[in-house]
């Protein structure tokens, strides 16, 4: 599955606070395939992309 279009990752986009959405943000810190899939983004879409998942994480 891509994470482009994980459906744990869409839970976290629309509820970051919930269980699901949490265990894929921790899973992001170690996954390879998380790395390997954000790494190929060009920097721009990368940058925005990480910056749109720290202000939900970040969202009360």
């Amino acid at each position: 599955m891509a994470c482009e279009n994980c459906p744990m990752r869409r839970r976290f986009e629309q509820w970051p606070k919930s269980l699901i959405g949490r265990i894929w943000f921790w899973h992001t810190s170690w996954c390879p395939g998380w790395k390997r899939w954000i790494s190929s983004l060009d920097p721009a879409e990368r940058e925005a992309l990480l910056s749109r998942i720290r202000a939900l994480r970040d969202k009360s």
